[in-house]
């Protein structure tokens, strides 16, 4: 305690660290409440608005494949703009992925319905999902590579952890703007209520861009460009020197997806579609398990730094196996009480504390010439693995005899397998993240 204390009075950084910090957590606020807009929507409208032929069960699961498109897409933005970012410059790919990503979210929002147009509306919709998933996947390598390399040596977990900051942030607007459009359309959320949100995009958008477009380009990428020490084929260099530990990486996210996803996403779907509670019960247990998060991810970005990446991140995983078991039984009570505190402690401590070690450690796992290629792709991975299936895998073992205690058993399982990996990856946060040359000793 007395180590993050003195961590905590250390001096402030100064205000072009401050400007980046800022444009790092408000860019990633924007993508991850487009991204997470599209993860409740999929719970809520999208089964009837897009999916109608089916039955209920079917048109759920037809509407969480199509939320699970951009997983598989996310690893192809993280290539792409991982690439980018380490031979141009991790600058350039926050304000092309941010930009695509407010595209298509407010596109999203002016799609005609099955009903409408028929096939071309489930069609149109995958199709800008897949944008989505390609501008995220770009996105948060470049947002925690800017944090954590012009931050100072002994703080790199605390400003690492701001990107982070995002994911909870967007979902916790993404949760009040859905529910504040459920009050204001009256009873027509599913018919237009719902687009709201979505085109109200465009708003956060031109400030993320504003403030982005002001920052300076990384201090760590700017040295070695001027030492001439740029990797000329990012991606052959990772696969080829680092390739244990992309896959360690990848194992070590896998388990805080699943729980994420389950937690976040198909959660809503039961309590409204299983349990038959109004769609805001689960939407304001959601505003508040975020809200809680968004304060506790800088206090474990801070710990991280005292303690080490690897103790948090396990800490992390054993409260969300653990929760994992308690989740639905809480849920299944139908007190609206008992609900927030089941999400409160999900997202608030178990993945608060797995994901806030993640914008520092995955980049501190690899150089600076494949940095930004080596931790996106790592990053993105895991989710195709442990996130995309996870609201799939969660409807079919509600359905199955087994109910919601196999979902229980799932996370511990996958949580297991994220710890494993983890603990066979080094200490990296008393690491130089300056050398452009190191190479993985994994």
């Amino acid at each position: 305690m007395t180590t993050v204390k003195s961590h905590l009075r250390q001096r402030m950084p100064n205000s072009e660290t401050s400007r980046v910090a800022a444009a790092s957590t408000v860019g990633s606020v924007i993508e991850w409440y487009d991204y997470n807009l599209f993860a409740q929507a999929s719970a809520l409208v999208f089964p009837a608005l897009f999916f109608p032929s089916f039955s209920p069960t079917a048109g759920t699961l037809a509407s969480f494949a199509t939320f699970a498109v951009a997983f598989v897409t996310r690893p192809i933005g993280a290539l792409i703009f991982g690439q980018l970012g380490d031979r141009l410059g991790r600058k350039k790919t926050l304000i092309v992925t941010l930009l695509m990503m407010g595209i298509s979210t407010i596109a999203i929002g002016l799609l005609p319905t099955y009903e409408q147009v028929g096939l071309l509306a489930p069609v149109l919709l995958v199709v800008l999902r897949v944008v989505q998933g390609i501008a995220l996947g770009g996105e948060w390598g470049g947002a925690a590579l800017m944090a954590v390399e012009h931050s100072g040596h002994s703080r790199r977990g605390l400003f690492g952890a701001w990107p982070q900051v995002g994911s909870p942030a967007g979902n916790l607007t993404a949760a009040g703007m859905m529910t504040l459009a459920i009050a204001i359309s009256n009873g027509g959320f599913v018919s237009w209520g719902w687009r709201i949100p979505f085109i109200a995009s465009a708003i956060l958008v031109l400030v993320g861009l504003f403030i982005r477009l002001k920052v300076s380009e990384s201090p760590v990428f700017e040295e070695m460009k001027r030492a001439g020490s740029t990797a000329k084929n990012p991606i052959a260099e990772v696969f080829r020197h680092d390739k244990k530990r992309v896959l360690l990486a990848t194992g070590s996210r896998i388990g805080v997806d699943v729980a994420y996803y389950t937690f976040a996403v198909y959660s809503l779907s039961y309590l409204a579609g299983h349990l038959g509670l109004p769609r805001n019960v689960g939407l304001i247990a959601l505003f508040v398990g975020a809200a809680v998060e968004f304060v506790t991810i800088p206090l474990f970005g801070v710990l991280s730094d005292a303690i080490g990446r690897r103790p948090v991140l396990a800490g992390g995983l054993g409260v969300l196996a653990l929760w994992g078991l308690a989740f639905f039984p809480l849920l299944n009570t139908g007190s609206q009480w008992l609900i927030i505190l089941g999400f409160g402690v999900a997202l608030g401590v178990g993945h608060g504390m797995a994901w806030s070690v993640m914008g520092s450690f995955f980049p501190e796992l690899f150089g600076t010439r494949v940095r930004c290629t080596g931790a996106s792709f790592s990053f993105q991975l895991a989710g195709v693995i442990g996130g995309a299936p996870a609201p799939f895998i969660a409807t079919m073992l509600t359905a199955s005899r087994w109910g919601t205690a196999g979902i229980g058993v799932y996370l511990v399982v996958a949580c297991a397998l994220s710890l494993a990996c983890a603990l066979a990856l080094p200490e990296t946060y008393r690491g130089n993240i300056g050398e452009s040359d190191q190479q993985s000793t994994v």
